[in-house]
């Protein structure tokens, strides 16, 4: 019996994790830039520049974990 005792670490075996992974991964790249900036910006009444730094820290977040999914085999 081969148990996993393990709670920091992600079974990247599963199928849930792969899915959760990849659409947060959609999620930063597109709603990250566009989205979380205008809702920082015109809702939150956060300053512009700061929304639009926010969003491109989201979008360089979403291209790193795109990597390492590409690295980790689980988009192909």
């Amino acid at each position: 019996m081969n148990e996993n005792t393990s709670i920091g670490e992600l079974d990247m075996g599963s199928k849930f994790w792969r899915v959760f992974l990849v659409v947060v991964t959609a999620f930063l790249i597109f709603a990250g830039p566009t989205y979380v900036s205008y809702v920082l910006s015109d809702i939150l009444k956060v300053n512009y520049t700061a929304s639009v730094v926010s969003g491109l820290v989201l979008f360089a977040l979403g291209l790193v974990l795109m990597v390492f999914l590409i690295r980790k085999k689980i988009i192909m």
